[in-house]
């Protein structure tokens, strides 16, 4: 990135592949972002008017849009980070499917719904809807430009929020090219865009927008809650992970293989669920291995069109690689594929590493590269403890034909696949998020459309209370009954002494 000050100051998008300008994009200061937000409160005003089919027709027809113009999308996120063009591909059209599912559920998971009263409350007819707060903020990372923003934009709008959303300077374009497909289509700028560094993201958290989704590292996660804490904003945070891999001694060698190495290679192993951790029963430790190597082997990172791994697009990243191999190495580990050699100037080929201790970088803290460690476990206990043994826990995966779901389920992670890779990321319906290091919050599903807005309830008195409690001229025959009641209610199996 370069910063050129002009009557305004700008930077450039540059194509990781070969160094090129993509675009040239303006560099917000926290005035303009203050304008856009206050801005943005007018359009939320708007659009939290209009009723949940309105909405939904205007996202319907943004979705049409954004369908139809698959490839030019593709192209802008080709070019902005260097990943194959059928990657992007798939990339957008999952975050269509998502958009498609969010404008068309909003209103069965949101509208005001009844809920039982109680016996002591039997007069009140008890009822929740779940309102938008506003104007959300979205802080989007660099890896997948369009699917990772667009699971808090699409979901925060089909709740009747506005949207100003900050991508990375790293991919200012695709941000861009979705707030003008929006506007196109919409007629309002109900989603607005603001583009920068680290200062235009500090300036949009101190905005006062009434919830923030942020896509980062923990540490720049932690920045974001502090600067958002100072006006109470609420925060969504995805903070990477760690994820582990695990193969029992019953799974399907070649469907374990096949999966571990897309999951570790795909998108040049950016990606926060992707595979960087591998433990394999010492049954089928070396027939795993074997295999995975065998599929590794020809896999090749360069230039060409038809390269099925692109670059590195952060270039900071590859010291970040290097280190973590050169660590693993320099500790007992070995390159079965790849290892000190394969970080090259821009790109970096499929390594595979065993033999690797537990408490290396390699292993305990995010590579972000088409990088894996292999592990040969004793058992599925030990794999569990392995598979638990980092401070993330965002997703994770199972190979297993008897075991799948006892394992998924003790695995510490906001969501596991079984016997597939990362193909919870592609279900609408399921929620999308971690713990620990990996952040809180969610995205996607019911828990993600509720996590724009807040819930209001209301109590409504159908009828006069049998029983007078909230007033001052409540008598002793009505405490009396009170306790009866409750004591019928609630006294059976109490462990209480009686007096």
């Amino acid at each position: 990135m370069t910063t050129t000050q002009t009557k305004s100051a700008t930077f450039e998008s540059l194509n990781p592949r070969n160094g090129d300008v993509v675009g040239t994009h303006p560099i917000h200061s926290a005035e303009e972002v203050r304008a856009v937000v206050a801005k943005a409160r007018e359009e939320a005003a708007w659009w939290g008017a209009l009723s949940f089919d309105e909405r939904e027709k205007h996202l319907q027809s943004w979705k049409s849009v954004m369908t139809r113009r698959l490839a030019q999308l593709a192209e802008v996120m080709h070019l902005e980070t260097g990943k194959p063009h059928a990657d992007a591909m798939l990339e957008a059209g999952l975050a269509i499917d998502h958009l498609a599912w969010a404008a068309s559920h909003a209103e069965k998971v949101l509208k005001r719904h009844r809920v039982p009263s109680g016996l002591l409350m039997a007069n009140q007819a008890a009822s929740v809807a779940y309102l938008p707060v506003g104007v959300v903020g979205v802080v989007g990372p660099w890896n997948y430009p369009t699917y990772t923003p667009m699971g808090s934009i699409s979901y925060a709008l089909a709740a009747g929020n506005a949207v100003v959303f900050k991508p990375s300077e790293f991919t200012p374009g695709v941000g861009e090219w979705l707030a003008h497909t929006f506007l196109e289509t919409v007629g309002r700028p109900v989603l607005q865009v603001i583009t920068g560094f680290g200062e235009t993201g500090d300036a949009l958290c101190r905005s006062g927008v009434g919830k923030l989704a942020f896509t980062g590292s923990p540490a720049t996660g932690r920045k974001v809650m502090a600067a958002c804490a100072e006006t109470l904003t609420p925060v969504v945070i995805e903070a990477g992970g760690k994820d582990a891999f695990i193969v029992d001694e019953d799974a399907d060698l070649d469907a374990a293989a096949d999966a571990a190495l897309w999951g570790a290679c795909s998108n040049a192993g950016q990606t926060c669920t992707g595979v960087e951790r591998i433990y394999v029963h010492e049954r089928v430790y070396d027939d795993f291995l074997a295999e995975l190597v065998d599929k590794a082997k020809d896999l090749r990172a360069h230039e060409g069109p038809d390269s099925k791994i692109g670059p590195i697009t952060m270039p900071a990243q590859l010291d970040i690689i290097r280190r973590h191999i050169n660590d693993a190495i320099g500790r007992g580990g070995r390159a079965v594929i790849g290892g000190p050699d394969a970080v090259g100037e821009r790109f970096v080929q499929p390594t595979i590493l065993v033999d690797v201790p537990e408490d290396s970088a390699a292993v305990q803290e995010e590579t972000f590269g088409p990088t894996v460690t292999v592990t040969k476990v004793k058992d599925m206990d030990e794999a569990i403890e392995k598979a638990n043994g980092t401070a993330y826990g965002l997703g994770g995966t199972v190979f297993s034909k008897d075991r799948g779901m006892e394992l998924a389920e003790r695995m510490r992670s906001g969501m596991t696949a079984i016997n597939g890779i990362i193909s919870f990321a592609a279900i609408p319906n399921l929620p999308f998020g971690g713990i620990g290091e990996s952040g809180f919050g969610r995205i996607h599903g019911p828990d993600g459309l509720k996590e724009f807005t807040y819930a209001k309830a209301i109590a409504r008195q159908r009828f006069k209370p049998v029983l007078a409690l909230t007033s001052f001229t409540r008598t002793e025959k009505a405490d009396g009954q009170l306790a009866k009641m409750l004591t019928m209610l609630h006294g059976r199996g109490s462990t209480i002494a009686k007096d």
